[in-house]
């Protein structure tokens, strides 16, 4: 059977519901995992969302900041709204989805930016951010008889050269700066996540989920970066048929600063 995921960061769910309205009745995904939804929990849309026939709903937001909200077209199960760094912000939801005859554990993640400075003694949202990605090596990517499990969002992290527009430029700009790239690899590794993105697109390749709002012309420009991530168990990674990055969204009306990520899956 065939089994999709999506996740966007979508910079204000109430703002443009109309652009995830337009996504959804194009693509169609079983569940679509949302970030920096920037809306209290009692002024989330749900009607919209089960108008558009997502009836299972799950959130975990605050006002004007954050959030992050799972909705499926396949009832859903929370697991855990884990607070990272003993701050109380909303980036982290974990539900339980059924699939293919497997139970598929999986986590929606709103990785803090972390701030212009990339140093840590002077700049406390780039602290933050590397204590977040720090805790996150607790983060397993579970896997057994008929078990998965898949982590996506914004994680606010470019690691490979081919992830940036330039290698060399932004080797000292937040997001891809060595210690951030070296923290998130061996967060990956200590979970033993495979990066689906990366298994169905070749590193050789250039790959950005996100473009600036600052660019005169982001697409002639084209000075993106890879923020957004679709990790799973490796039980489930020979599953994937395809991942897709909806590049022109970012060219939609009034459009947040990602793009949607598919993930594809062929399951027996």
């Amino acid at each position: 059977m065939a089994f999709t995921i999506a996740t966007w960061n979508i910079n204000s769910v109430r703002l443009r519901m109309p652009l995830v309205e337009k996504f959804l009745a194009e693509y169609r995904p079983d569940v679509l995992c949302l970030q920096e939804t920037k809306c209290p929990d009692p002024l989330f849309p749900l009607s919209a969302f089960r108008k558009a026939g997502y009836e299972h709903i799950e959130i975990s937001g605050q006002k004007g900041y954050h959030g992050v909200a799972t909705v499926s077209r396949r009832p859903l199960e929370v697991v855990e709204k884990r607070r990272f760094c003993d701050i109380e912000d909303c980036r982290h939801l974990s539900v339980h989805v059924e699939a293919g005859g497997r139970r598929i554990l999986l986590h929606n993640f709103y990785v803090p930016a972390g701030g212009d400075e990339p140093d840590p003694d002077i700049n406390p949202k780039f602290r933050h951010k590397l204590d977040f990605v720090a805790q996150m090596h607790d983060i397993p990517a579970l896997e057994g008889e008929g078990l998965s499990s898949v982590l996506v969002g914004d994680l606010n992290i470019a690691p490979l050269e081919t992830d940036v527009w330039s290698h060399k430029q932004l080797l000292n700009v937040v997001s891809h700066t060595p210690v951030e790239t070296t923290s998130f690899d061996a967060m990956r590794r200590a979970g033993n996540w495979v990066d689906l993105m990366r298994q169905a697109i070749p590193p050789e390749e250039k790959l950005f989920t996100w473009w600036s709002y600052r660019a005169q012309d982001w697409a002639a420009s084209n000075r993106g970066r890879r923020l957004d991530h679709v990790w799973s168990s490796p039980n489930l990674s020979p599953a994937l048929s395809g991942i897709e990055v909806l590049r022109d969204a970012r060219g939609w009306e009034r459009p947040s600063d990602h793009v949607p990520v598919i993930a594809r899956f062929n399951l027996d």
